[in-house]
């Protein structure tokens, strides 16, 4: 398969080191994303949001779902997270939750949606301490333990790499 179609911007690739200055960037880049996948879509037609970035690969309209079926699932695991004491949390199948019909629903909603839980999202990390960043969950998958840290980064890196695949399926620069 096409790297550079699956990964439009590249794969995800934690920095070692994370300060303030980097969690507020992501921050910002996470409370950004729904304005951004906003102003490309909201004027597609159905005929639009049909396309895909790659064969095989979402259409537009699914990748918004996806957005928000992922970023839901981020915001529940920081709150696990801050509430209980490295979690498993739980995974779940990204690719039959893009097929149920939801997801064919008004892309307007799927817009809503990520805008209100991104509002939500990011005032509880705007106000998290140094402390609470620090705590983590297990993937049930992998076994990974990851902080709240890493994993705010994973999601700016995440919103960037859907907006690309959405540029791609248009036919867009993606920078």
């Amino acid at each position: 398969m096409d790297d550079h179609l699956r990964f439009p911007i590249g794969r995800y690739i934690p920095p070692s080191d994370i300060n303030g200055e980097k969690l507020q960037n992501w921050i910002d880049e996470i409370s950004t994303i729904p304005k951004h996948v906003e102003s490309i879509v909201n004027s597609l037609s159905d005929k639009d949001l049909a396309l895909t970035y790659r064969p095989g690969g979402w259409n537009i309209r699914q990748i918004v779902h996806h957005l928000g079926d992922s970023h839901l699932n981020s915001y529940i695991r920081f709150k696990w997270a801050l509430t209980e004491n490295s979690p498993k949390i739980k995974a779940y199948d990204e690719a039959a939750w893009a097929e149920l019909g939801d997801s064919s629903g008004p892309v307007q909603t799927l817009v809503d949606f990520l805008k209100i839980l991104h509002v939500r999202w990011t005032y509880l990390m705007k106000r998290m301490s140094e402390e609470q960043w620090e705590r983590t969950f297990t993937h049930p998958q992998t076994g990974k333990i990851i902080s709240l840290k890493k994993s705010a980064g994973l999601y700016a890196w995440h919103g960037k790499h859907h907006l690309a695949h959405i540029k791609l399926a248009l036919g867009k620069s993606i920078f």
